[in-house]
C-alpha cells in the first residue's frame, strides 16, 4: 500500500484510485483479459495480480488473479475478492503493495463506496494464502464492527517492515446515537460536532506494529493511537 500515515483520509483514498464519492469503476474485459492491477507486478518480475471478469462491466465472475510472469499465465485467484464483496471491477481501482522478496502482498479495493477493505496473502509456490489477525478496532473494544454499525467511512492501510513485519492503520468514521460508544473507544475516538438529528460522527484512528506468525495469521505487537482525519 502506497499510502502514509500523514496523508489525511480524502488523499489516501484518490492515491488508491478513488474517492469516497467516486462513480462505481467498471471494465469490459475480453475472453482472454486480464489486466494488471495498480502496481501488481512483483518485484521479481515473475508473478503478478491481475482481474479480469465476465459480461456487462465485468460484474460476473469478478477476481483477482495470481499470474505467471513474463508468460501472463493465470495461476490461481485470490481468496476473499469476488464479485460478492467488491464495489468496482476497473483494474486500476485494485492496489497491490508486495513484501520486497515477492512473498506477501497486500491488496486494497473498495468492499462499499466509503469503505475500503484490505486483504493480505502469503505467496508460496502456486498458492496464494490468506493471512488473518484481529482487527485494530477488535484490539480496542474487543468486539468486530457489526451491521448495526452505522460505518460512514472505513480506511485500512498497511507498510511493510520486512519480511514479516508490517505497520497496520485503520480509520473509521461512525454516526452514533449512543454517546457510550465514544467513551469505549477511549483515546483511539475522537467525537466530532453534533448533527442536526442529535447523531454525532465519532472517528476511530489505531495503527499496529505487527509480524506474520505460523498458520497464515499475524499478531499484533504493539498498539497507538493512530492519526485522525480532518
Amino acid at each position: 500500500m502506497s499510502l502514509r500515515i500523514c496523508l489525511p483520509i480524502l488523499a489516501v483514498l484518490v492515491a488508491l484510485g478513488f474517492a469516497p464519492a467516486h462513480a462505481t469503476d467498471s471494465h469490459d474485459y475480453g475472453t482472454d483479459e486480464y489486466a494488471i492491477i495498480h502496481d501488481g507486478m512483483a518485484p521479481n518480475k515473475r508473478l503478478s495480480l491481475a482481474a479480469h471478469g465476465d459480461g456487462d462491466g465485468g460484474s460476473d465472475n469478478f477476481h483477482v488473479w495470481l499470474m505467471a510472469e513474463p508468460a501472463h499465465r493465470k495461476i490461481v485467484p485470490l481468496g476473499n475478492i469476488g464479485s460478492d464483496n467488491n464495489l468496482d471491477t476497473g483494474p486500476n481501482a485494485y492496489h497491490a503493495q508486495w513484501r520486497a522478496d515477492s512473498r506477501g502482498v497486500a491488496v486494497l479495493f473498495r468492499s462499499g463506496r466509503h469503505e475500503v477493505q484490505l486483504n493480505l496473502y502469503r505467496i508460496e509456490g502456486t498458492r496464494a494464502h490468506l493471512v488473518r489477525g484481529t482487527s485494530l478496532f477488535r484490539q480496542v473494544t474487543g468486539r468486530d464492527v457489526g451491521n448495526e454499525d452505522d460505518v460512514r467511512r472505513s480506511v485500512p492501510e498497511m507498510d511493510w517492515k520486512g519480511f514479516d513485519r508490517f505497520v497496520l492503520r485503520e480509520h473509521r468514521v461512525f454516526k452514533v446515537t449512543d454517546a457510550a460508544f465514544a467513551r469505549r473507544l477511549g483515546a483511539y475516538g475522537k467525537v466530532g460536532d453534533r448533527l442536526d438529528d442529535g447523531a454525532s460522527m465519532v472517528e476511530f484512528a489505531a495503527e499496529a506494529d505487527c509480524v506474520l506468525i505460523p498458520g497464515n495469521r499475524y499478531r499484533i505487537v504493539s498498539l497507538r493511537v493512530g492519526k485522525f482525519g480532518e
